[in-house]
């Protein structure tokens, strides 16, 4: 069966623990056709050439954060053998491309955190692969390369938060309200996916209001256009089936066929 791909916003570790949140990304899940395999690029890994994440059994956590109770860092997912998939990612890459299989990087929590929540089994084989690239179009080519694992039954998603101003915020409750920055940009980004706009969107940064405070770094952002990239047509509208705001910021998710 055909799966999606999906852009999500992945949230903090706190994220575990909202239960709006929380339960809309479970019923998300259970709404999909069970994939064989995940596929998942994060914001949290921006590193060129492409480079794969540990495929093994149990693959080790990255505990990226700060700040937050002890808890968070004992966490645990452990999920099962990937080999297979990165073998296959790999060979989809340009010819006399390098891909670094990184033989003990672990999944950040722009991964295991949401993935946490819509498959806590841990029964699917992850694997995480690196963020190349903040252009747009280059991204958009890497999800066309990435198109023919959907397929295969393989879940692409492109893990980011559609704003990430987080030095701009002024108060850190879940339940705080949006900054104007970023109602405007969510709002334009709302309206240039339900037009399948891709050249608006890849001109986010001259044409997106509240920039440049919804993005002061772009890495939340673009892994948007892997997501649109690997959709069978890029400016076909997809399903937004989050919206809302987490402490201000906007997790408005997509979902593409």
């Amino acid at each position: 069966m055909t799966m999606p791909a999906l852009y999500i916003g992945h949230g903090a570790p706190p994220l575990l623990d909202d239960p709006v949140w929380r339960g809309e990304l479970e019923a998300w899940a259970a709404a999909l056709p069970r994939p064989r395999a995940i596929l998942i690029v994060s914001a949290h890994w921006e590193s060129a050439p492409v480079m794969l994440s540990a495929s093994g059994p149990g693959t080790q956590l990255v505990y990226d954060f700060g700040g937050f109770a002890q808890r968070y860092y004992e966490m645990t997912y452990d999920t099962p053998d990937a080999s297979d998939l990165a073998a296959r990612v790999a060979a989809m890459m340009p010819d006399g491309q390098t891909v670094h299989q990184h033989p003990s990087r672990g999944l950040d929590h722009g991964a295991w955190v949401p993935l946490r929540i819509m498959y806590p089994a841990g029964d699917v084989p992850v694997l995480q692969m690196s963020l190349p690239t903040d252009d747009p179009h280059r991204l958009l080519d890497l999800g066309r390369r990435l198109r023919p694992l959907r397929e295969e039954g393989v879940l692409v998603i492109g893990s980011g938060f559609l704003t990430h101003g987080l030095p701009f915020l002024s108060e850190f409750r879940i339940d705080a309200a949006a900054p104007g920055w970023s109602r405007e940009f969510d709002a334009w980004a709302a309206e240039a996916l339900r037009r399948g706009d891709v050249e608006e969107l890849a001109a986010y940064r001259s044409k997106a209001p509240g920039m440049p405070y919804a993005h002061p770094t772009v890495e939340h952002f673009t892994p948007l256009f892997v997501t649109l990239g690997a959709a069978a047509d890029p400016e076909a509208p997809g399903e937004q089936v989050v919206d809302g705001y987490w402490m201000g910021l906007s997790k408005r998710s997509l979902q593409v066929a």
